[in-house]
């Protein structure tokens, strides 16, 4: 099959390769998305006359062959049809004859692309939202458990003042919540269809944009056909700045387990089954896993940043620039989701040395407490500090978990009040859950069978 562009020339052999770029292993992650947003066509195609009832039959019937195809990894992109979109409507061709030539009436490469990556990123960003949750829980489950086992609480990496490593958890588990805010938030944004934009004006054919929304599953039509070709790439980075916020708390928190891992504190033993060793020194256990979320974060924050500059100076319409806008969010993605994963079974598997961290609770721990302590007593506090600081010799020790216990107002050591954080997390569960119990019912039914539009290829 030709190109969809044809027109009876062919292309430099250079320049193609330029063009065409990794598109062709790229969209191997869309092709059930893409099939997806064709069946909605089709049908929609059909409703307004343009195709009879047999001839979407026979489409319906080679797409859902396709996404079985794909599923199993026998569907490849041949890499002179250049993308998926090429590959699909050849296959229809070849296995339906002429009526796999109609299937792309009233619509352009454009907004078929973008209906492809818009399923594809929203069910996702669900992905997303809800290995955010799993570790959001796990942190709670620690916190609750870790609720009296003191730590030492640091400010500039030094010995600062007495907390737990309940707050800690509890504290990267309301870090994780903000995001998850957002990102449902987020969600409600891209959850819109641009079918039947075409190339930013749309066609000449009574187009049915709000049939192939809903088929889809979609709470609403992106309206302005034009806004819809410009939205590409602003929709990819608002979804990348999702991602870099969560890659940023991970990053954090793997520097913080690496640093409480380490013989010199001791807080913790990591999962053995996330740590390699080492080539030459047998005594190795490397915190690998941490690590690479570590460098992971730093790239997902790069490629967020190169997606803003691809699209910051882009005029109105279609340009190829938004071709380099599909790779960083069709990789960022399952990168953070397994980012995820690896935090949620370190928070889970690590062992916590309860007795090293009391021991690391040494009297200038207590420092503040006693300036407290003094000015319960009477004293100013200006005068109190001056007299805990400048006589360091005064430093007494304290029980930790007796000290924690007294820090009672809201969000403290002594009243973390994870009550908040299960509430938060079951609300926001339910409000992900009946966004994609309404678009995998929506899509079951377009398909005829279970559909899942987020894959990795």
């Amino acid at each position: 099959m030709a190109k969809l562009w044809d027109k009876g020339y062919s292309l430099d052999q250079e320049i193609e390769r330029f063009t065409v770029g990794r598109d062709y292993l790229l969209d191997l992650n869309l092709i059930e998305a893409d099939c997806i947003g064709s069946i909605a066509h089709g049908s929609m195609l059909t409703k307004i006359g343009v195709l009879k009832q047999e001839e979407f039959s026979k489409l319906h019937k080679g797409l859902v062959e396709i996404i079985h195809l794909s599923r199993k990894g026998n569907f490849s992109i041949p890499k002179e049809l250049e993308d998926g979109h090429t590959a699909i409507e050849s296959y229809l061709t070849e296995t339906c004859g002429e009526v796999g030539k109609k299937i792309h009436t009233g619509r352009s490469r454009n907004d078929q692309v973008l209906t492809s990556t818009r399923l594809w990123i929203r069910s996702g960003v669900v992905a997303f939202l809800r290995q955010s949750m799993n570790l959001a829980s796990a942190l709670e489950r620690f916190a609750a458990n870790h609720t009296k086992t003191p730590m030492p609480g640091r400010t500039h990496l030094q010995i600062a003042m007495p907390s737990s490593f309940g707050l800690w958890a509890a504290a990267w588990a309301e870090d994780l919540m903000d995001t998850i805010t957002y990102g449902k938030e987020l969600l409600h944004i891209i959850d819109c269809s641009p079918l039947g934009a075409a190339a930013s004006y749309g066609s000449p054919l009574p187009v049915d944009r709000e049939y192939s929304s809903d088929a889809m599953g979609f709470s609403r039509v992106q309206n302005n056909v034009l806004y819809v070709n410009n939205s590409r790439g602003k929709f990819e980075a608002m979804v990348m700045d999702l991602l870099d916020y969560g890659m940023t708390t991970l990053s954090k928190m793997a520097q913080d387990l690496m640093l409480f891992s380490l013989p010199e504190f001791g807080y913790v033993t990591l999962p053995k089954e996330l740590c390699s060793g080492s080539s030459i020194m047998p005594q190795k256990k490397n915190p690998d896993g941490l690590e690479l979320i570590r460098g992971k974060a730093a790239a997902i924050a790069g490629q967020t940043t190169m997606v803003k500059n691809i699209i910051r100076a882009l005029p109105s319409g279609y340009n190829r620039d938004y071709q380099e806008t599909k790779e960083p969010i069709l990789r960022a993605l399952p990168t953070t989701i397994d980012s995820l994963r690896i935090m949620e079974i370190s928070i889970n598997r690590m062992e916590v040395h309860t007795n090293k961290l009391i021991e690391s609770c040494v009297p200038e721990l207590f420092a503040t407490d006693q300036v407290f302590d003094m000015v319960s007593q009477g004293a100013t506090f200006r005068d109190a500090y001056k007299e805990i600081g400048t006589h360091p010799e005064k430093f007494a020790p304290m029980d930790p978990v007796s000290v924690i216990e007294n820090r009672t107002s809201s969000g403290e050591a002594g009243n973390l009040r994870l009550d908040r954080m299960q509430e938060a997390i079951k609300q926001v569960s339910q409000e992900v859950d009946q966004v994609e119990r309404r678009y995998l019912s929506a899509m079951k039914d377009l398909v005829g069978e279970a559909v899942e539009p987020f894959r990795r290829v």
